[in-house]
Formats: C-alpha cells, sequence, structure tokens
C-alpha cells in the first residue's frame, strides 16, 4: 500500500502553495506567561523530530515539526473523529507552480493545539488529509498524526538540542548568539511562510557556487540540490532512487550522489551526500536552489528566530562524522497494525539485496538473528549503512517460505 515510504527524501508537501494558508486569521503559538522557556523532549526518528501534540485537549498525538511546511497538517484522518474535529470545509491543496497535482483536504475551524510543559495555541487551524497518501507512519515505524509547520515558527524562538534530544522553547529574543569561538549567526529570510539562507556549495565541476537554501527540518538528507541543469551524467557514482511521494502519491524520481564541498558560514563539509531530484517545469512561489535537511542541521545545536531573522547553529559531536548513505540497497516499510512488520519496496539493481537474490515485496524477519518487531526502523537503518563490505545475515519471508541471505554491504556513493 505504501511503496515509497522514504518520504523524508524529498517531500512534496514542501513545495505545496497550500490555497488554505491566505483565507485563515493569523495564528500563532505562544508560552505562558509566567514561563521563560519551556523543554521538551523530542523522538528523532529516521531524522524526524516527533513531539507530542494535543488537539481539543485530545492525545497525545505524534507531530513532525517541519519547517519546510507552511502550515499545521493533520495526516491522519481519523484525528477528526478521536480529537473531535466537527467543523471543516473541502479545500483543495496545489503542488508547486507549474505542477498540476491537487487533492481535497479538509480545512478546520480553529482548534485547540498544546505541547506539554505550557505550550499553546492562539486561532490556529489546520489542514486535514481525506487520505493519507504519504504513510508517514509506515516510514516512521511508529504513528505519526501530523506536521507542525509555520505557525509554530513564526512569534518563538526555538532551539534544538540534537545531543540530549530536547526541543526548548522561549519568546523571540530570548535565546542569544553563541559565542563567535563556539558558534555562528546565519542571516534567515522568511518568506512565504519558510525560512531560507545562503551557503556555498561545489559540484564535481568544482566550481564554488553561492546558493539559496530552504531550511528544512522535516527533510532527512543532509542536501537536496534542485536545479534543472544538473544531471546524473555530471556525477561519476550516483544512484537512481524515488526521493519521495507527490501530493497525490506518485514517486519523484531523482538520483542521489556526493557534492565536493558545502560550507554554511565558516563550517565547512566535504563528501557530502545529496539528493536531486528531477524538478524541470517546476516553478516556486520563492526560487530556490535546494534545501538543507536534518542530516547537516543535526550535527548542530540550532536556535531558529523567525521573528529577528536568524538561525545560530553550534557544533554538537555529531560534527565531524562521515556521510553514508544505505549500503544495503533496499527501501522498506514498516507495515501491519502495530508497525512492527518490514516489508521491502524497492531493490536497486545491482545492488547488495540485488546480488543477494532478495526481492521487493519480500519481508524482513530477521536481521543478525534479531527479530525485526523487536528493532526500531533507526536500527535497522543503522546496520544496513554501518560499514562497507561488512556482512549480514537477513531472513525473509517470500510467500509462505522463510529464507535467509547473506547481504555484504556495499558503498555505492
Amino acid at each position: 500500500m505504501y511503496p515509497f515510504p522514504h518520504i523524508k527524501r524529498y517531500l512534496l508537501l514542501c513545495l505545496a502553495v497550500l490555497c488554505f494558508a491566505p483565507v485563515v486569521k493569523a495564528q500563532l503559538f505562544y508560552i505562558n506567561k509566567h514561563k521563560k522557556q519551556v523543554h521538551l523532549r523530542f523522538k528523532l526518528v529516521r531524522d524526524m523530530i516527533v513531539v507530542p501534540v494535543y488537539i481539543n485537549q485530545k492525545g497525545p498525538f505524534n507531530f513532525i515539526v517541519d519547517s519546510g511546511v507552511g502550515l499545521i497538517i493533520i495526516t491522519d484522518p481519523k484525528l477528526l473523529d478521536s480529537a473531535k474535529i466537527y467543523n471543516k470545509r473541502i479545500i483543495k491543496i496545489y503542488g508547486a507552480a507549474g505542477n498540476t497535482e491537487s487533492f481535497e483536504a479538509y480545512a478546520t475551524s480553529t482548534i485547540d493545539l498544546a505541547l506539554p510543559g505550557g505550550v499553546s495555541s492562539s486561532l490556529v487551524s489546520a489542514a486535514v488529509f481525506k487520505e493519507d497518501n504519504f504513510g508517514l507512519s509506515n516510514y516512521a515505524g511508529i504513528p505519526i498524526h501530523g506536521i507542525l509547520g509555520y505557525e509554530f515558527f513564526s512569534h518563538l524562538s526555538v532551539k534544538i538540542n540534537f545531543t540530549d534530544t530536547i526541543l526548548s522553547i522561549a519568546r523571540s529574543g530570548y535565546y542569544r548568539p553563541f559565542k563567535k569561538k563556539r558558534g555562528v549567526t546565519i542571516p534567515l529570510s522568511v518568506e512565504e511562510r519558510k525560512p531560507y539562507i545562503k551557503a556555498t556549495v561545489a559540484l564535481p565541476n568544482k566550481q564554488i557556487t553561492e546558493n539559496k537554501f530552504l531550511v528544512d527540518l522535516g527533510a532527512g538528507h543532509p542536501l537536496s540540490i534542485e536545479q534543472p541543469d544538473i544531471h546524473q551524467a555530471h556525477f561519476n557514482n550516483s544512484v537512481k532512487a524515488n526521493l519521495g511521494v507527490g501530493l497525490t502519491g506518485q514517486p519523484i524520481s531523482g538520483f542521489i550522489s556526493r557534492v565536493n564541498e558545502f560550507n554554511l558560514d565558516r563550517y565547512r563539509f566535504t563528501n557530502v551526500i545529496a539528493s536531486f531530484p528531477e524538478v524541470k517545469g517546476t516553478r516556486y512561489l520563492v526560487p530556490r536552489d535546494g534545501n538543507l535537511g536534518l542530516g547537516i542541521l543535526k550535527r548542530f545545536m540550532v536556535i531558529m528566530d523567525y521573528a529577528n531573522s536568524v538561525m545560530y547553529l553550534k557544533p554538537n559531536y555529531k560534527y565531524n562524522e562521515p556521510f553514508e548513505h544505505d549500503m544495503s540497497g533496499m527501501e522498506y516499510y514498516a507495515a501491519g497494525a502495530e508497525l512492527n512488520r518490514i516489508v521491502i519496496s524497492r531493490v536497486e539493481p545491482g545492488s547488495a539485496a540485488d546480488e543477494a537474490g532478495i526481492m521487493a515485496n519480500d519481508e524482513i524477519t530477521t536481521v543478525n538473528f534479531k527479530r525485526v518487531d523487536k528493532m526500531s526502523m533507526v536500527d535497522i537503518d543503522n546496520l544496513f549503512k554501518s560499514k562497507d563490505k561488512r556482512n549480514i545475515l537477513v531472513e525473509i519471508r517470500r510467500g509462505k517460505k522463510y529464507e535467509t541471505f547473506v547481504l555484504t554491504l556495499k558503498r555505492r556513493i
């Protein structure tokens, strides 16, 4: 049912031009007046920041914190009943300019959203999908109910500590810049409800150019380069990939490779994994060259302050870790009512899994003798990108038969 679960790579919602946004009143989140800041623990699930959210005093529900989305979205239509959301109207959601994809959703009247510790909403509405085309729960391996977008960031200062998985929230201006030796201040431009920065990147031609990037906390890749004149033939090592899904559930094609260099103020990254979606004919409300995802941002403590147009960064212990991509060649998702079964949706030709004889629609039952229902999706991901030429035992259920394969990991890019 969900053949393209790896949505974090390139979620078209990040491009969405939502006709819902202009018709609502000013919406925002605020913290209790008796508090200076609020701290809450988040889950980092396959490079998605997941926080508990209460809707109309019901919950908690799992929401992704995503600066790449221009409004609040409820992806699980069952929440209409469980959160007692009764007043709604039908709207159409469109993709980026030049893309004719659209689908129907509900626009809610004002709903009450709150996060633990004293963060509440004012005049907030949401778009509710009539159908969950994206399968975020299947990708994450845990129930995902929605996405916190622009309204969560618009009037607050949000600090993300990836080391301790703590989200700190305060009024705009509360968090000050890091000392110069410890961090940097990046100018942030908030346009059409989304944040942008300038950074430089060196492609295989080794020419360094300045580019405009969307700061996308909802994207798990390190970097996405969205330029129509870049082709896979320009790269020595690359793999074709389905980089996510469009609004109607159709795959977004492209490839994954590496860029020679990416510079964010004084911080320089080399040999960075990047996604290259096919963007020919796509136009954005705000012209851009790509987006900056959690694959890089999680290497810092991040503070975003929309009202003051700044982002503060301080490196953490992950800063010098090499960039690695999946070495199995499999794309897989969590299935079943408990999301504890792992089904393979795609096998890359010529990959380790392909050479071992593993096929799409196979179900993984154990990895190195450990049952997958006792593992998280992150545990499985980490094994499959752990070390080039490492041998991993994978038990597969194919129909009614069980088979064991020796998977020799292969670094493809």
